[in-house]
């Protein structure tokens, strides 16, 4: 799930403490080092783009890869959508804003759905940074419903909204939200 990369637009939350610019340009460079990382023939990767036909047209995104809109909503309902639209297949979301990730922790997730009907990947904040359905076409009626966003109580929220499913849980990344968030990556790197 990608946004437009626009000051102002993305990473609302890091610009407060890094400015505009310099969280605009940290998100486009880790969104496009994101794609890159996992471009990968095992899975299919697709955007999906907010705003819509912005998102859909745009050439900041690299032309081979499939966009379909996210749509309207809060994050849970716009998630759940994408996943439904692209289902009927095993599917994994994940943000573009996760410096560690690697092709390994998507391939450990989809093996997770050979076992398990869906799967999270935590985040040190208390959100996640990837989820999986085996089967997204069929969610549990309440999927991604009152999920308190962008708090520590996001994974276990989405959990919540499906406890009928069996949830296998991947390692724990870090997300870059916050200056905190940036310093303590910096710090790593």
């Amino acid at each position: 799930m990608v946004k437009e990369p626009r000051a102002g637009r993305v990473k609302t939350r890091l610009a407060r403490d890094l400015g505009l610019i310099r969280a605009t340009w940290w998100y486009r460079h880790q969104a496009l080092k994101t794609l890159r990382t996992l471009n990968d023939p095992r899975w299919d990767t697709v955007l999906a783009v907010a705003p819509d036909r912005e998102g859909v047209q745009s050439a900041f995104w690299p032309r081979h890869l499939p966009r379909i809109p996210q749509g309207t909503g809060d994050l849970g309902q716009r998630m759940s959508r994408v996943m439904r639209q692209i289902g009927p297949r095993p599917t994994c979301l994940i943000g573009s804003d996760i410096p560690g990730i690697e092709k390994s922790h998507i391939v450990s997730a989809f093996a997770s759905l050979g076992t398990h009907s869906a799967c999270i990947g935590p985040a040190t904040d208390g959100g996640y940074w990837l989820i999986g359905l085996r089967h997204p076409t069929r969610q549990p009626a309440g999927f991604l419903g009152k999920v308190r966003w962008s708090t520590q109580w996001a994974k276990a929220d989405t959990i919540a909204s499906a406890k009928s499913l069996n949830w296998a849980e991947l390692e724990t990344l870090s997300d870059i939200d916050t200056g905190a968030d940036y310093a303590r990556w910096q710090a790593r790197i």
